[in-house]
């Protein structure tokens, strides 16, 4: 008679069910038959790509994980690229990144976030008033340039309504190429200058809200249809009007432009003394006697930098410029 009891032998003799799994291969798609693209913008988890000259939508395939997918990225795409509506690519392959723009969300977070990928320019947009410009936001910008291994552009808006010269002379000793632009009042508009700094590069720009990256985005694109905000009078801020990184091409098809929107925190948790330096070969080949472990900051015993200011062998705006930047790292990121 069954009792529904069980003893330790029965126990013994007990086989537990096995979950039927489809066996593991090792094989891998080839993708033999994937095509190129490149992000332009990311919302929600969907992608939109250029591909072959059109807009595909996509979305990330299983195999990549959480690898990140960010505008400027190139990658490789099947499935339907007719981009047709209501048609939707995989993303397979993200190809190795020439450069990515990093930030943290302060200067305590260990965690880096990729702004955008394969840029070789970061614009710094700064207004000269309306609002007043920050030159904290633009040696962090600046820093964060250097440590990607992008070629700094500083870029003055609103001429008309300051004389940007205060400005410049802050940043002339670092060698950091700037532009002018005024697109309102007696000669506004001209933009040759810059155009001439973008032509043949993807270039990011970068700036906090109000200070005309969408003004002048729309200037460059015509048909780019950024909306524009204004200044708030109380608090000097602007509005938020770009919610997400876009890629352009500008006309001609001579260069590409990436814009973002404005950034009110620029952690840079992730850039460490010794690889800021090394933007700076003339400086860096000047630190070589330094003790080891110093940061090269001001107070820094026996720094080789103080002792090529003595001997006249170093420019000492240069290095108090340098040495800006290095403190910039530190500190409130608001910009």
């Amino acid at each position: 008679m069954t009792t529904g009891r069980y003893s330790e032998h029965d126990h013994e003799h007990y086989e537990r069910p096995r979950r039927r799994t489809r066996p593991r291969t090792k094989d891998r798609p080839t993708y033999d038959d994937a095509v190129d693209g490149r992000v332009v913008t990311v919302d929600r988890g969907r992608f939109t790509l250029l591909v072959d000259g059109h807009r595909v939508m996509a979305m990330k395939s299983r195999p990549l994980g959480r690898k990140g997918v960010v505008v400027g990225d190139h990658v490789r795409v099947v499935g339907d690229t007719s981009g047709v509506d209501g048609s939707l690519a995989r993303i397979v392959e993200v190809v190795e990144r020439s450069t990515t723009l990093r930030r943290t969300a302060d200067d305590d977070d260990p965690v880096e976030r990729v702004i955008v990928s394969n840029a070789d320019q970061l614009v710094v947009v700064a207004a000269l008033a309306d609002p007043e410009p920050r030159p904290r936001l633009i040696d962090r910008a600046l820093v964060a340039a250097y440590d990607a291994g992008m070629a700094p552009l500083l870029c003055l808006t609103k001429a008309d309504l300051a004389d940007p010269e205060t400005l410049l002379s802050t940043y002339r000793s670092l060698g950091v190429p700037w532009v002018v632009t005024q697109l309102r009042g007696e000669g506004a508009g001209d933009l040759t200058e810059l155009r001439a700094r973008l032509r043949g590069r993807t270039s990011v720009l970068v700036g906090h809200s109000g200070v005309g990256k969408s003004t002048l985005v729309n200037a460059l694109v015509p048909d780019a249809g950024r909306e524009v905000g204004i200044v708030n009078a109380v608090t000097g801020r602007g509005r938020h009007t770009s919610t997400s990184a876009y890629l352009l091409e500008l006309p001609g098809a001579d260069g590409w432009i990436i814009d973002t929107p404005g950034i009110r925190s620029f952690g840079l948790a992730h850039v460490r003394p010794e690889d800021l330096i090394e933007a700076f070969p003339d400086l860096d080949e000047m630190t070589e006697t330094c003790p080891r472990g110093c940061s090269h900051g001001e107070g820094e015993p026996e720094c080789a930098l103080d002792e090529a200011v003595e001997a006249g062998e170093a420019d000492p705006d240069r290095v108090e410029s340098f040495r800006r930047l290095l403190a910039a790292r530190e500190g409130a990121s608001d910009w």
